[in-house]
């Protein structure tokens, strides 16, 4: 079998580390490089095509969402895997969003990162047996969805991130590239979405949602 070449992104070096003794011991893998940063994991990938880039998610300068888009542009053969510490399943969401195959926690044994791994490999979606039972027991406590964000389309994500930068809608149009009455349309509709009166009470959403701060 061919080795299933990584690229691993952690803030954190131990784990960071961690990750790459685990994989380079087994045969089935090779690491080719690792980072601690969004910007070097795009630089990295970038340069070396890996096939899977594990994708932490709190990283200093981009994070891990905007880094996955980049890369993902960027190296459109590789396939990210995001590993995180974040259980909420709003994150999961925003993740598949932004285009990766797969999310597994720290929790996860390394049974499972490694069969997550071989999934996403052979581009097969994958969220650990975690992140499933925390969707279950929403379902079964009728919680499922009760976060607004759930509601939100990736495009209204972004204007989210952008209203946290304190963009003005012209602002924003400009930089993602819509008109201005479309921009006021999107933000518009997530207010209904969000059940928020204003635009002063999104930005307080924007500056007190967990979620939303990591936009």
């Amino acid at each position: 079998m061919k080795k299933i070449t990584l690229l691993i992104t952690d803030d954190h070096k131990l784990v960071r580390e961690s990750l790459v003794m685990l994989f380079d011991a087994d045969p089935r893998f090779e690491v080719l490089a690792h980072c601690g940063s969004g910007e070097e994991a795009v630089e990295l990938a970038n340069r070396w095509h890996p096939a899977i880039v594990m994708m932490d998610m709190n990283l200093p300068g981009i994070n891990g969402f905007e880094a996955t888009a980049r890369i993902l542009k960027e190296s459109p053969l590789s396939k990210v895997l995001a590993v995180s510490m974040h259980t909420q399943p709003a994150y999961v969401r925003k993740f598949f969003q932004m285009g990766a195959m797969g999310y597994i926690t720290k929790n996860s044994s390394r049974e499972e990162m490694v069969n997550a791994i071989i999934e996403v490999y052979e581009s097969r979606k994958y969220i650990c047996d975690e992140i499933k039972n925390i969707l279950a027991e929403q379902e079964l406590s009728g919680e499922a969805k009760s976060d607004g964000l759930y509601a939100l389309s990736k495009r209204e994500l972004d204007i989210i991130g952008l209203v946290k930068k304190g963009l003005s809608s012209r602002e924003i149009a400009e930089t993602i590239q819509l008109k201005v009455k479309t921009v006021e349309v999107h933000r518009y509709n997530i207010l209904r979405k969000l059940k928020l009166p204003n635009v002063a009470a999104l930005v307080n959403y924007v500056n007190h949602s967990q979620m939303a701060a990591d936009l």
